[in-house]
Order: C-alpha cells, then sequence, then structure tokens
C-alpha cells in the first residue's frame, strides 16, 4: 500500500497548536506522509485542502470548544466533494459527553488530552481503508 496521507489541521479560531504539531510529528514519525495546515482555517478551507493533497485521513484538532459544530461541518463537505472513504479523526480538549454526538456525525475516533500519540498512529493504521 502506498504511504498514508495525513491531513492535521486546526479549525476555527483557536490558535493554540502545540498539540496539533506534537501528533503531526509523531505520524510523520511513524511513516505516515504529513500536510500540516496551519492554525485557523474553515472548514471549507480543510475540505478542500483534503481534496487537493488526497488524503486517506483528515486529523482535527480543537481546544476552543467548536467542535460540535465544525467538526461536522468538515465531514459534511469531505461527502460532498465526494470524499467518502476519508478517515475524519478527532482530538483536543473534548468532554466525553460530546464525543457520542462526534462519532455520529463522522467522526471515526476522539483523541483527548493525555492520548499516547502511538493511538493515534495505531487507529490510522487499522482503519484506513
Amino acid at each position: 500500500m502506498a504511504n498514508i496521507k495525513v491531513l492535521v489541521a486546526k479549525p476555527g479560531l483557536d490558535g493554540h497548536d502545540r498539540g496539533a504539531k506534537v501528533v503531526a510529528r509523531a505520524l510523520r514519525d511513524a511513516g505516515f506522509e504529513v500536510i500540516y495546515t496551519g492554525i485557523r482555517l474553515t472548514p471549507e478551507q480543510i475540505a478542500e485542502a483534503a481534496l487537493q493533497d488526497d488524503v486517506n485521513v483528515v486529523a482535527l484538532s480543537l481546544l476552543s470548544g467548536a467542535h460540535n459544530t465544525l467538526f461536522p461541518k468538515v465531514v459534511e463537505l469531505l461527502k460532498e466533494k465526494g470524499m467518502t472513504d476519508v478517515l475524519v479523526i478527532g482530538g483536543g480538549v473534548i468532554p466525553d459527553a460530546d464525543i457520542p454526538g462526534l462519532k455520529a456525525a463522522g467522526i471515526a475516533e476522539v483523541f483527548t488530552p493525555g492520548t499516547p500519540t502511538s493511538k493515534v498512529v495505531e487507529f490510522i493504521n487499522a482503519n484506513v481503508k
């Protein structure tokens, strides 16, 4: 199988990107091709970047509390672009109570603070089609 391509993105107004950068580095070190978009992107910009770079995974990171709006919006836009086989995962400061709704909206897995990066790598390896 060709290298797995992962887009690491920070939707919305959240400017804290240390966690996203740590995850991006860990994914790169695990052998994935990683594209890091930087901060403060719209869901539309993220979906377009995923399409342009033909990624297998979109990893969203959010600390601002807007995950219930922004994460599902990215999933919806990817579907509109015909990217139904893209694995979408989320991470950040996300209350446990919000995780079932995010999964119902198409987020394959949610990783909260303190999750070892090896768990993210394992999940991607196990779930990319």
